[in-house]
């Protein structure tokens, strides 16, 4: 049996990373903190069907429930009014969290149409990945016969990381498929 995405980090990636960036001691060393799951509904949010195919979707995805984001002020121009339902939200923690990112490199992110690797700058300057999918069909849990609406997600991945650098050194030791550059 091939080994967890938790153990490659313990044993592969964190001394790969001291010898790289010369940290200290192992705890200063980038990790991952948490995974946020999430769907803007947008002009969708009266419809509460929508919402609740957007949060079925997400329970299949990452196999916890999640959370209805709500407005926290009007704003007029884009017709959304305090407390309207804006977004659907999961955050995942410790070994969930571990569980997805491995089933999103080895499963999803393969599955998207004409993938061809993921660009550097997906990783912001303060070490931190995040994807947009415009499609949610390249999870394998998400049947297209069973969604009534297509729909995006954006997947944020946090890490202790200080830097772009050390951010997409984690990644790409993790496994992430980055684009050769």
């Amino acid at each position: 049996m091939s080994m967890s995405l938790l153990e490659k980090y313990q044993q592969e990636v964190i001394p790969a990373l001291i010898e790289q960036f010369h940290y200290s001691n192992k705890l200063s060393v980038p990790r991952l903190t948490k995974v946020v799951v999430n769907v803007g509904v947008g002009r969708m949010s009266k419809d509460k069907a929508f919402i609740d195919s957007v949060q079925d979707t997400l329970t299949k995805i990452t196999g916890q429930k999640p959370i209805l984001n709500q407005a926290r002020k009007s704003i007029s121009a884009f017709k959304i009014r305090e407390g309207a339902i804006v977004g659907v939200s999961v955050t995942l923690r410790g070994q969930r969290m571990y569980d997805f990112v491995e089933k999103l490199i080895a499963i999803s992110l393969p599955r998207i149409r004409d993938f061809r690797g993921l660009d550097s700058g997906v990783v912001d300057q303060q070490g931190n990945l995040n994807l947009g999918f415009k499609e949610c069909s390249s999870f394998p849990e998400v049947r297209l016969d069973e969604l009534e609406k297509e729909h995006g997600l954006q997947v944020s991945i946090a890490t202790t990381a200080k830097t772009h650098e050390e951010g997409l050194a984690l990644f790409k030791l993790l496994g992430f498929p980055f684009k050769a550059s």
